[in-house]
């Protein structure tokens, strides 16, 4: 445990708080349990805040106030209480996306202030995070604005989703910015990741419930502003799927007098890798109330569109048909997949209970039944509400397993309140969910465990129409948008392409990479359904690989981030059972790698790994699988091409 003063060391530099200390002003402490993270809470004039890691000054002077009705709180604050308390568990994630065991130790300390209000902060190892509590005698308020005002101690550079506009799919690339070159107009989704010399800052929410999704803006400034979407008053509908806020509210929130509010969080990694396996957000969020968790099923899924159910070597023409999804039944039963997607197309679009031509859902989802696959419904978002219960009701009488709900591309209060809506009705009628459309669900997967997976990823369907899927893209998302929870990002391509060979194909898609770039996602990336993304022709031509996507699982006992740093190579282990596997890749950078299997038991494992071949600069299908016997005192030296990876199991002899 570090001892020294964090008021000390701020007194220290430059006077930093001296500037503010007056008379009446309350100073409370709080640190994390490793010691390594220090708050400063003050009460003055406002409520600010300082955090530093390992007594370096990261965030100082950081102010948060909440305006409801006419009042702001957090204005000249009074203190009546200051309540610590210290809590070290574990918990057991119904679906296990890092881990079937997490511990939960922090310690927390409730500032209860006059006016019927608190703020509660907690310092855990892997970071710091806030929120909000009120009991105030109106049954509905309304949430004015919300103050989430994040001054760093320097002028940092940050990985930066930038949005244009409130209305998004929040499929992002992660820019890397100078937060000086950041003003109000540089609206972005969460999370934002700072770099404060090394020490990374993954900035975000948790628990969002009856409230809309939290956004940031730049300040012009060593600082970054929360901001959130108005309440909508009236909304537009273009074509079946684009409903757009026309009218807004000047206020973000109608909600009740007495409740919680959303948990503010800054992750902290003291290394790029840590951020991989940091629980922050899921830890923070809502247990889950349903009683019954048994039918919820992970697994892997042949999914349809990305490649435009083009199939090769069969008798009948493939497409939107009963006849195309009973040939992705029977690759599915053939290899180990647990579900299909029945993706757009399946019904009419603006009405979701009348059936395409050629297509007998009831026949399909009855067909894999007999062959052990489940079918998954794609649907928009906004004809799925519109005809919610009679939806479901006849997707649970035909045996649907689950529904893709897609298009939201909002995460205002309505819209929240939709996610949290579908997400139980779905679970009283045993349906698992994957949102795809936005970000925001990716936060409630610990509340609705069915909420299975979501998208709001620039993920590989981007290479249909677009040429920014490159590696150093792939390697960036797992130290940013995966911080929030699963990412539908649907690996699985077959077609690869080195930097000068892509081309966009919306009907044959590839990918940027080699062969083993895409299939050491399966290791790195998160999503308990995981995706397969390309043709069953293509994959049934690479039948070694195939091997592997049939046996990779798609949650973990334990994961470990071996190394990596963002934007440029990744490396991660992950165990089921007793079984590991790894994943491996790096940008456009050919880079050499060593893999210690230290974090392996005792004895001996056969691994079976798919390195890059020889000519995969030139060739990035070119890979070659290599079987051999290691140990724990085993270390491996990679030699991964340009958009390289690797990708291994490794089994008990």
């Amino acid at each position: 445990m570090r001892n020294r003063s964090i008021l000390a060391l701020l007194l220290a530099t430059a006077g930093l708080l001296a500037a503010r200390l007056g008379a009446g002003e309350v100073t409370q402490k709080l640190g994390s349990p490793n010691g390594v993270i220090a708050v400063e809470i003050h009460l003055g004039d406002r409520i600010h805040y300082d955090v530093a890691v390992n007594d370096t000054l990261i965030l100082k002077n950081s102010a948060l106030s909440l305006k409801i009705d006419a009042t702001t709180l957090g204005i000249a604050p009074k203190l009546r209480s200051a309540i610590p308390r210290a809590y070290d568990g574990t918990l057991q994630p119904v679906v296990r996306q890092k881990a079937a065991i997490l511990r939960e130790h922090y310690n927390e300390l409730r500032l209860e202030l006059e006016g019927g209000y608190a703020v509660v902060f907690r310092a855990y190892d892997e970071g710091v995070a806030y929120r909000w509590e009120t009991s105030l005698p109106a049954a509905e308020v309304k949430v004015f604005a919300e103050e989430v005002a994040l001054n760093f101690a320097d002028n940092y550079s940050a990985y930066y989703p930038e949005e244009e506009s409130f209305n998004s799919h929040n499929e992002r690339i992660f820019l890397l910015r100078t937060l000086g070159d950041l003003a109000a107009k540089n609206l972005a989704s969460i999370p934002v990741v700072v770099d404060a010399n090394g020490i990374k800052l993954a900035i975000a929410e948790s628990d969002v419930v009856d409230y809309p999704g939290l956004w940031l803006h730049g300040t012009s400034g060593s600082g970054l502003a929360g901001t959130f979407p108005p309440y909508p008053l009236e909304e537009k509908l273009t074509g079946d799927r684009n409903f757009k806020v026309t009218k807004s509210a000047d206020y973000i929130a109608l909600t009740k007098g007495s409740r919680t509010y959303p948990w503010r969080l800054l992750g902290v990694a003291l290394k790029d890798a840590d951020l991989i396996t940091n629980p922050l957000v899921y830890l923070l969020a809502s247990p889950t109330m349903l009683t019954d968790t048994s039918w919820i099923k992970p697994g892997k899924v042949a999914w349809d569109w990305w490649n435009a159910n083009n199939l090769g070597g069969v008798d009948f023409k493939a497409g939107v048909n009963t006849e195309t999804y009973k040939y992705y039944i029977d690759f599915a039963a053939a290899h180990g997949l647990q579900y299909i997607v029945l993706d757009e197309g399946w019904y009419v679009l603006g009405d979701i209970l009348k059936l395409a031509p050629d297509m007998d859902v009831a026949e399909i989802v009855g067909y894999g039944k007999k062959k052990n696959v489940g079918v998954i419904l794609w649907a928009v978002w906004k004809t799925l509400d519109d005809q919610l219960i009679p939806a479901l009701d006849l997707f649970e009488r035909w045996g649907v397993k689950g529904i893709k709900v897609d298009f939201m591309q909002r995460d205002d209060q309505i819209v929240m309140a939709f996610y949290h809506r579908v997400s139980a009705e779905a679970a009283k009628r045993r349906m698992l969910v994957d949102f795809h459309g936005a970000v925001r669900p990716a936060l409630l997967t610990r509340t609705w465990p069915n909420l299975i997976s979501t998208e709001g990823v620039r993920g590989n369907e981007w290479n249909k129409w677009s040429s920014q899927i490159t590696p150093a893209h792939t390697v960036t998302l797992p130290f940013t948008r995966m911080f929030l929870g699963p990412m539908d990002f649907t690996p699985g391509a077959m077609l690869n392409a080195t930097r000068i060979g892509f081309a966009k194909n919306f009907d044959l898609p590839s990918s940027q990479g080699t062969r083993c770039h895409q299939l050491a996602m399966y290791a790195i990336y998160e999503s308990p359904l995981q995706m397969l993304a390309d043709s069953p022709t293509n994959y049934l031509r690479e039948p070694e690989c195939l091997e592997f996507l049939s046996a990779v699982p798609s949650v973990w006992d334990e994961s470990r981030a071996l190394d990596g740093r963002i934007g440029e190579y990744v490396a991660v282990a992950r165990r089921s059972g007793k079984e590991w596997y790894c994943g491996a890749m790096t940008d456009w950078a050919p880079r050499d790698l060593l893999i210690d299997l230290s974090f392996l038991p005792a004895g001996k494992f056969t691994l079976e790994e798919y390195r890059d071949g020889v000519n995969a600069d030139r060739r990035a299908d070119d890979y070659k699988k290599v079987v051999t016997s290691v140990t724990n005192a085993t270390k491996l030296t990679l030699k991964l091409a340009p958009g390289g990876g690797w990708a291994a199991r490794l089994r008990p002899e």
